[in-house]
């Protein structure tokens, strides 16, 4: 690893992330609806919208490189990018079983303290033991990593179940792999928002990955997430319409832009927008996408996380 490389390591260490691995650019990190989980006080939005515990599930990345810059990411994008590809062909790539192997280690090693603590539910720290799902989402952009198909598969050898949360500016990557649930990121509706938000110029590529989404029907659980950011995003509905019924996912999920972590030195708090206004704009988007031909509506939401879960009518 570079100088570079170690001090991205030093400034993610602060923030929390344990790395795993021999070549240390895999992480794991408890969040805190695990925390809360555990103690029997509450889930996720994840565990209401779609069954997953958070005390079971493990939040981890094979990549800790991420090839955009978006404005509303909490993680330090100031430590480290790899939008020249530079600091990724430095990179050793650890085996999908090494990592899988370490993470699950890391996992329970972490949530070791949770034991002796009388306000842990006993049954919930037996199961926290034995994670069931893995959501590879936790920093960076996992389809970085070459080995990723593999990877899933290796956590499905061992019956867990995958979330894969991707940006969607690899879709050869999506086109092959196959986990339980695949979520894209979209965060603008036309390529000059795009720009603003994320700083890149995979416009031509994300929209190739919301075909690739598509053409993945049936075969697995296809989710297309919104960050709306007031003052940036929350705009024109119909153009975020126009790219969602090229993906045609079981789910959209409009969220918050949350004012946390580095994200703070980015935007000011009026950028975090109030349940209310994601909801409304969650309701002009199924409308669009109703009038086109593509019946989808508000199906569940969390007040708490400012998020709203817009469902298409069709049964998976």
């Amino acid at each position: 690893m570079s100088n570079y490389a170690e001090e991205t390591i030093k400034t993610l260490e602060k923030q929390g992330y344990h790395f795993v691995g021999t070549h240390k650019h895999s992480a794991v990190k408890t969040c805190l609806w695990l925390r809360r989980s555990i103690r029997g006080e509450g889930n996720c939005y994840k565990g209401k919208f779609y069954g997953i515990s958070a005390h079971r599930c493990i939040q981890m990345t094979p990549s800790i490189f991420c090839n955009q810059r978006c404005v509303h990411c909490w993680r330090p994008l100031e430590a480290f990018n790899i939008n020249t590809g530079t600091e990724e062909e430095q990179v050793v790539w650890d085996s999908p079983e090494e990592i899988v192997e370490d993470s699950l280690k890391e996992q329970k090693r972490l949530i070791s303290g949770f034991k002796g603590s009388p306000k842990t539910d006993k049954d919930a720290f037996a199961e926290a033991e034995v994670p069931r799902h893995a959501a590879i989402s936790l920093i960076g952009e996992p389809t970085l990593y070459p080995y990723l198909k593999d990877l899933i598969q290796e956590f499905r050898s061992r019956d867990m179940t995958t979330f894969v949360v991707s940006n969607g500016t690899n879709p050869e990557v999506l086109r092959e792999i196959r986990p339980y649930q695949l979520y894209i990121s979209l965060n603008a509706p036309d390529e000059a928002t795009y720009k603003k938000a994320s700083h890149a110029r995979y416009w031509t590529r994300i929209n190739e990955s919301l075909d690739e989404m598509g053409k993945l029907k049936g075969k697995t659980r296809r989710v297309i997430r919104v960050t709306c950011i007031e003052g940036l995003n929350m705009i024109n509905p119909t153009g975020y319409a126009e790219l969602l019924a090229r993906a045609n996912p079981d789910f959209i999920e409009v969220k918050a832009y949350m004012h946390i972590g580095y994200s703070r030195k980015r935007l000011s708090r009026d950028a975090m927008p109030t349940h209310l206004r994601v909801k409304e704009f969650a309701r002009e988007i199924a409308e669009a996408l109703t009038s086109s031909g593509y019946t989808y509506t508000i199906a569940d939401e969390s007040e708490i996380s400012r998020v709203v879960l817009v469902s298409s009518n069709t049964d998976l």
